[in-house]
């Protein structure tokens, strides 16, 4: 049977964590489920041992203990944390709102399903536990969506795991992994979540190393080889943007980097005399005991607020090399990731593979990849030290 790529994917794409859009008025039958839970069993399991053990509780008593424990778990403190963000900016406002909507209305899901495995974790750090269920709980969630049903993940119960265990039987050298809600769904028309394109979070050969383009063999510079590094910091995001967007301070841990000044910030006028934006340039002034001393004109190609700053070397229409600053809220903070590509353009990497011959342009990349890792590294840690200092979380 040929697969259906574009169901398949959709599918996939668009299984949501589903909280406020839980039927709780229709009934679920024992029969869906159980078929969902067959599809799920295909997933593969460390050593094709089957060690998956499935608890579907329809009880309503027991639900309602179940329920008692999930509050008691942390569901109380997600109710009140969501009354104290509503209404606010906060990153976590809306995801909150939907985990206070669950945890008051647990009990009135039709089914709650708790996948488990036979054995306990000996924190050896082998495989064969978790990664033998895991998938397995996934596939379980597709299934659901597939069948206008939906769930949401949650191990916050798990803080109550040995009462639960109580409650429901479960043996000592049994493992609970999760505690799933399962219910129709009102609607299901879902869409794909907002999250960062494969080529932003995915790496080539070593930790760090993107490509822009397709990539050929050998590896060149037409493949738009680049570095990205990040780092999570206990400070708001607009704290580290003010950082991130001070130019010289990138020069205090560059090993390149001498100095920064803005010519023009991108209005009408020319003057550097307000907020740059899309448009502006900035001239910086480089170092290099192999290189000495030059300056580039650099033109800032996104600029948005306390969010990113993006910026390319020379002719915007064929940048010698391209530079982008994200920050983003994250639990406890922000993170700050920094990326680099190379190329296309003419620069003094690829005069260098012009000089030493395109044989060694692999190595030559790479070598510049190693050193820019290092650099930028050390200038998002400067960052971090600079925001953490401040207090300001």
């Amino acid at each position: 049977m040929d697969l259906n790529v574009e169901m398949v994917d959709h599918a996939l794409a668009t299984t949501r964590s589903v909280r406020k859009r839980l039927d709780f008025d229709r009934d679920v039958s024992d029969e869906l489920i159980l078929d969902c839970i067959d599809v799920a069993e295909q997933a593969p399991t460390g050593g094709n041992q089957g060690s998956r053990r499935w608890i579907i509780v329809r009880d309503q008593a027991t639900k309602d203990s179940l329920a008692e424990l999930y509050l008691k778990a942390g569901g109380s403190w997600v109710i009140e944390t969501a009354a104290r963000l509503k209404d606010t900016d906060h990153h976590s406002a809306t995801m909150m709102q939907g985990a206070a909507y669950l945890a008051e209305n647990i009990a009135r899901v039709p089914a709650l399903v708790i996948p488990t495995i036979i054995g306990r974790h000996d924190n050896s750090g082998r495989p064969g536990l978790f990664d033998s269920v895991i998938q397995s709980g996934w596939s379980f969630h597709v299934a659901l969506r597939a069948r206008g049903l939906g769930s949401t993940w949650t191990t916050m119960y798990m803080n109550e795991a040995p009462a639960v265990a109580e409650l429901l039987h479960i043996p000592d050298d049994v493992t609970q992994i999760a505690l799933f809600p399962v219910a129709y769904t009102k609607g299901t028309d879902f869409k794909r979540a907002k999250r960062y394109p494969a080529r932003e979070i995915s790496y080539f050969d070593r930790y760090g190393r993107t490509l822009a383009e397709d990539r050929s063999e050998p590896r060149a510079l037409a493949d738009g080889p680049g570095i990205l590094v990040e780092v999570d910091i206990k400070a708001k995001p607009d704290v580290v943007w003010g950082l991130v967007t001070d130019l010289n301070n990138h020069a205090q841990w560059s090993g390149e980097l001498q100095r920064a000044e803005w010519t023009d910030n991108g209005d009408e006028d020319g003057e550097v005399d307000g907020e740059p934006g899309v448009g502006a340039t900035f001239q910086g002034h480089n170092k290099r005991d192999d290189m000495g001393e030059w300056t580039v004109t650099c033109h800032v190609l996104e600029w948005e607020e306390n969010r990113r700053f993006s910026w390319c070397v020379e002719n915007p229409d064929n940048h010698a090399a391209r530079w982008t600053f994200v920050v983003e809220p994250v639990p406890g903070g922000s993170r700050l990731r920094y990326h680099a590509r190379l190329g296309p353009g003419p620069s003094g990497l690829s005069m260098a593979i012009e000089r030493m011959g395109t044989e060694l342009e692999p190595v030559i990349i790479a070598s510049r990849q190693n050193e820019l890792r290092d650099n930028m590294a050390a200038t998002i840690n400067g960052i971090k030290g600079l925001a953490e200092a401040t207090g300001d979380e």
